[in-house]
């Protein structure tokens, strides 16, 4: 069930140069959509040049990614240029007040909370603002989801600012582990933004 195709300013632009021989088909220069499957070794092949380089480890495997885009590809957001993926963000839902290892593979279906796994930004694009702008654009579509109360994730300490701008709250140390990292767990209250909800044409 893919709910980005019902948000405005979500909807992709398509469109379509006049040529010679008639009207031809062209991709847009610019689309935000879900992710879908098929998109999995684009997006592993992004996510793991961008984490392997700096700490090592992926936050989700090829199997993990086709996982969460089969189970729940709306909480997934990819941003294209001209047909190819440049940035992504994959979400699934939790069902509790805090992250432990189950959120790392688990997609809980009554779940209000959405867990972000990862934002990642193919490395041409990086110094961009990419991240930024598609974090936000994400966080706009949760407060049209009437299901979601908040947004949360874990990063390392030095990705906390880059968070604290998009409106992300410092919850503490997670308890979360992968070897030798350690990780501070953020929070995005949705549900605040119910007079926006009801104003943004959701």
């Amino acid at each position: 069930m893919s709910l980005v195709s019902a948000v405005p300013f979500m909807k992709p632009l398509h469109m379509r140069s006049p040529g010679p021989q008639g009207r031809r088909h062209t991709l847009p220069a610019s689309e935000f959509r879900s992710l879908s499957p098929e998109d999995a070794i684009s997006v592993f092949e992004i996510e793991r040049e961008a984490f392997i380089s700096v700490s090592g480890e992926c936050p989700l495997h090829l199997d993990e990614v086709r996982h969460f885009l089969t189970l729940c590809p709306e909480l997934s957001l990819g941003w294209f240029e001209e047909g190819r993926l440049v940035a992504f963000i994959i979400g699934s839902l939790w069902d509790q007040e805090r992250l432990n290892t189950d959120a790392l593979t688990l997609h809980k279906p009554h779940g209000t909370t959405v867990h972000i796994h990862v934002l990642a930004v193919h490395r041409t694009f990086r110094q961009q603002g990419k991240g930024s702008i598609l974090m936000w654009r994400y966080l706009q579509y949760l407060r049209c989801l009437p299901y979601v109360r908040r947004a949360v994730l874990m990063c390392e300490d030095f990705l906390v600012p880059f968070y604290q701008k998009s409106g992300f709250k410092v919850h503490g140390p997670s308890d979360i582990t992968v070897g030798p990292l350690t990780f501070i767990e953020m929070f995005y209250p949705v549900q605040g933004h119910a007079f926006m909800r009801r104003n943004s044409g959701c």
